[in-house]
């Protein structure tokens, strides 16, 4: 699990924590069932307080993204959490936004970045859009 903590963006730790674990599950790599490091492991990883990843793995555990199995660890839900479909559209939203905002900056418009899009989604699926690789 690749976590990378920034003490500059002014988002708080825990928050980026929770932020970048909720990402992998919805993003799939981090599957159902998956054990997370050891809080005080991850705390050494990252270079941070064991009670503020203690925070972030009681947040997910709270939102359902994660569950506390006694003296063994710390899991990905194996069940579908409500919220799963909603925190993967929130994430995406966030990406989008950060999209639109850059493309604004460097004087490119919508459409041309919903072109950029499905040139981008053609080069991923050649097979399905009938391109060429």
């Amino acid at each position: 699990m690749r976590i990378h903590i920034s003490t500059a963006n002014g988002v708080p730790i825990y928050l980026q924590i929770v932020n970048q674990v909720k990402y992998l599950v919805a993003s799939g790599r981090l599957a159902p069932g998956e054990e997370l490091p050891p809080i005080r492991v991850l705390a050494e990883r990252l270079v941070v307080n064991p009670n503020t990843v203690a925070r972030a793995y009681r947040e997910l555990e709270q939102a359902g993204v994660v569950e506390k199995r006694r003296t063994a660890g710390t899991y990905v839900s194996a069940q579908k959490s409500p919220l799963a479909r909603r925190e993967r559209v929130r994430l995406l939203t966030e990406r989008i936004d950060a999209l639109l905002a850059e493309a604004r900056q460097m004087d490119i418009d919508l459409d041309e970045v919903v072109e950029l899009l499905r040139q981008r989604e053609a080069a991923m699926h050649p097979a399905s859009t009938g391109a060429a690789p």
